[in-house]
């Protein structure tokens, strides 16, 4: 059963920008491509380093260490070092509250 938890306000988090949380012990990186919300883990598969730190190009998550990106709505990678995908999790926005589902 979905377990979705309230995160933020929809303006908190304006288009082409991304936002950490903690949610039940795990970090979580929200993303905001042109309205859309995404969630993915905020720990990049390559060497650990903390993807929050760095920044949305071209619709892609870049870890601030290496360069290598991750697309938000799969977390599939999309440019190397990384060869793992992120883990991605469910998001609805209810009214103007971003919902990430922790299940």
């Amino acid at each position: 059963m979905a377990k979705f938890v309230n995160v933020a306000k929809t303006s908190a988090i304006p288009p082409g920008e991304m936002k950490s949380f903690s949610i039940d012990g795990k970090r979580i990186l929200v993303v905001n491509l042109a309205g859309t919300f995404f969630a993915t883990q905020d720990v990049c598969t390559h060497d650990n380093g903390t993807l929050s730190d760095g920044e949305v190009i071209d619709g892609e998550i870049e870890c601030p260490r290496h360069g290598g990106r991750f697309d938000p709505q799969t977390g599939a990678v999309r440019a190397l070092p990384p060869m793992f995908p992120i883990k991605t999790f469910a998001v609805q926005v209810i009214g103007d509250d971003v919902q990430v589902n922790m299940e």
